[in-house]
């Protein structure tokens, strides 16, 4: 379904959501009782009250978030000063403290916890801009990562997002505040997508952190064998005989990555790896697991700029080398044992 206009996301999606949660609260024993109602004759624990919990949870954190958004924009003179460093800083600190409260909610609720595993000193402390690239896969993983980056490390990311997600409104109106880019494809297809990529990596400072997932997508088996179709049709069949021996990632797509390198040279290189939430694929596979019980590992290695290659096809290279160490960590840490 294309993505409707900004006036009518706007002007009809974010009332609408704000309206629904006002409905859900004033419903909410309602639904109380129906989700206690269902659980016992559906396997797991409370299965059925934990969904609809979470569910209104989400809708509520939503509309709460446009509520401050909407108080922030006033503030701001209209919108008229929402570019200004100060009211940037405060959108950051928005964000952060609304994901910790959605991961606060996600502990509690689905019995999540999220560990951070031989992360490299560096990487925590701001001084020089980072590019950071990160494995797509499992629901939610994206707000894991900026949740990580905001309230951990203290960085104000910019993030490459698919253009879809501008349909969730908390999420349309607060990355289109900060500098973040939603990737579309345009007329010329994935070279207009490399463009965007290089406009949003230029001008990085001190504390941002440059967000991309190189895969383009969240693993699946029916993706990782399209990705090496597709580089077997391009008559890369060195990429993709390395793909195939990749198990648990999608073959790396470059473009991105030496887009932001060409953008910001003076950039530090991050790579991220989790594991955790690899088996659900499927929303049947996330009812199946819920409640979900899970240890989510988070892992970083930190490259400084200087022993990032510069010849292309080097880049190239050292980015599949580096996809290669990610596939081989992932597969040690799948059953939440970390290695390290």
């Amino acid at each position: 379904m294309p993505l409707p206009p900004r006036w009518v996301r706007r002007m009809l999606l974010a009332p609408g959501v704000v309206l629904l949660a006002l409905a859900v609260v004033i419903t909410v024993p309602v639904w109380a009782l129906l989700g206690l109602a269902l659980s016992p004759f559906v396997p797991g624990r409370l299965r059925p009250l934990r969904l609809l919990w979470i569910g209104s949870v989400y809708l509520v954190w939503d509309a709460a978030a446009l509520a401050a958004l909407f108080l922030l924009w006033l503030a701001s003179g209209f919108g008229l000063r929402k570019r200004s460093p100060a009211f940037q800083r405060a959108h950051y600190v928005l964000a952060g403290r609304f994901l910790r409260v959605l991961f606060w909610q996600a502990r509690w609720t689905l019995r999540l916890s999220i560990d951070v595993v031989g992360t490299d000193p560096d990487t925590a402390l701001p001084g020089r801009p980072e590019l950071v690239l990160c494995r797509h896969a499992g629901p939610g993983d994206s707000f894991i990562l900026i949740h990580a980056l905001v309230n951990w490390f203290h960085r104000e990311p910019r993030i490459v997002l698919k253009e879809s997600l501008q349909w969730d409104p908390a999420i349309d109106v607060l990355l289109n505040r900060l500098p973040n880019r939603f990737i579309a494809p345009g007329p010329d297809g994935r070279d207009s997508a490399v463009r965007q990529v290089g406009q949003l990596a230029t001008g990085l400072d001190d504390d941002d952190a440059f967000v991309i997932f190189p895969e383009g997508g969240n693993f699946t088996p029916g993706r990782r064998l399209r990705a090496i179709a597709r580089l077997r049709a391009l008559g890369l069949d060195r990429m993709a005989s390395r793909a195939e021996r990749m198990r648990h990632v999608l073959a790396p797509q470059p473009g991105g990555l030496l887009a932001a390198l060409d953008a910001a040279p003076d950039a530090g290189v991050i790579f991220v790896a989790h594991t955790g939430l690899d088996r659900m694929v499927t929303v049947a596979d996330v009812w199946r697991e819920l409640p979900m019980d899970k240890r989510i590992v988070m892992r970083f290695w930190s490259v400084p700029p200087e022993e990032v290659p510069t010849d292309r096809q080097e880049r190239i290279d050292w980015l599949f080398d580096w996809w290669a160490r990610v596939d081989t960590w992932v597969a040690a840490n799948r059953d939440g044992v970390s290695t390290g």
